[in-house]
């Protein structure tokens, strides 16, 4: 049974990523997983790096981004997705993930009491440790 689409976009500071009818858009916000469907309730959101998925028909059509932090806002049969990174999960390279991984983790170990030197290598570490598992099919 097919659903009713809508349009979904999704921006980052570089510039439209995706913008295009969608019967699904399924990502993650800092409440847990979330999938919005066609005439959902209003609803604004931060989101938590993920694969974002868009469903252009219900099961063989999917779109995949790998997500980093943002913003959502669903209303009016239009869900806008702002984000700061998205990638192709087939453009990751996860052996330069894992290198920035590493990096990550000596800025937060090394991070001290300067809090927001550690808010920002925390926040670097949780978006590269989802990367690297999207680069690797996980």
């Amino acid at each position: 049974m097919a659903h009713t689409k809508f349009r979904a976009e999704v921006l980052t500071p570089d510039g439209e990523v995706f913008n295009d009818e969608v019967e699904m858009v399924s990502t993650r916000t800092s409440l847990g997983l979330v999938g919005v469907l066609a005439n959902h309730a209003p609803l604004l959101a931060t989101l938590d790096p993920t694969e974002l998925r868009l469903h252009r028909t219900k099961d063989t059509d999917v779109v995949s981004f790998a997500q980093a932090e943002g913003y959502m806002q669903v209303g009016h049969n239009h869900a806008l997705l702002l984000v700061e990174e998205a990638h192709s999960p087939e453009n990751l390279d996860a052996g330069d993930l894992r290198e920035r991984l590493a990096q990550a983790e000596h800025e937060l170990e090394s991070a001290g009491e300067d809090t927001e030197k550690r808010r920002v290598a925390e926040r670097d570490k949780r978006r590269l440790e989802r990367f690297v598992e999207i680069a690797e099919g996980r």
